[in-house]
């Protein structure tokens, strides 16, 4: 039986692109950092290292996705949705915005106030500079302790999102899903 609800418009390839290219590095770090906790000092200080350079590519993409999002308005929701799902969709954008920037931004300050203004290796090919803090390691702690409570509450979020995702294809069958996943048949 087909499915005669429109799902409106999709976003633009761009959108597309930087949506799936953050959920990707933020994937990444969630496994690089994961890893770090069960290996040897060495590895994990590699590890760790690699985790703040996709921090910052997070950062820098993200900034670019909010840019790209208020000069290109996003597609309206599907007729299809009830209230309370175009408020929560709402609220969840709202909120992955704060971590995308929030996130890569507390790691970046807590590297910064721990080393006392060092540089990310960006994967041997430049240095980012960290911001030119004075080193606190008990800063340092306190916005290790904000960065993984941000981090946990992006975990449920994304679970949040992936479920909502999953509900609209195969339950609804709005095909709310198609307009952020490119190959996707609508």
């Amino acid at each position: 039986m087909e499915n005669t609800i429109s799902p409106g418009p999709r976003y633009n390839r761009v959108a597309i692109g930087l949506h799936w290219i953050i959920a990707a590095m933020i994937v990444t770090n969630f496994v690089l950092v994961w890893t770090a906790e069960e290996v040897s000092e060495d590895l994990e200080h590699y590890l760790v290292g690699l985790h703040a350079a996709i921090g910052i590519l997070v950062l820098i993409f993200s900034v670019a996705r909010i840019i790209w999002r208020v000069t290109h308005p996003a597609p309206p929701y599907a007729p299809s949705l009830k209230s309370w799902e175009v408020a929560l969709a709402r609220v969840t954008h709202g909120l992955f915005y704060f971590l995308i920037i929030g996130i890569p931004f507390t790691g970046w300050a807590m590297v910064s106030i721990y080393s006392g203004g060092g540089s990310v290796d960006m994967f041997g090919l430049f240095d980012f500079p960290k911001i030119p803090f004075t080193k606190n390691e008990p800063a340092a702690g306190d916005l290790h302790e904000v960065h993984e409570l941000l981090g946990t509450l992006m975990l449920g979020l994304l679970a949040l999102h992936v479920v909502a995702a999953l509900k609209h294809q195969f339950i609804d069958k709005d095909e709310t899903l198609s307009r952020m996943i490119p190959w996707l048949r609508r």
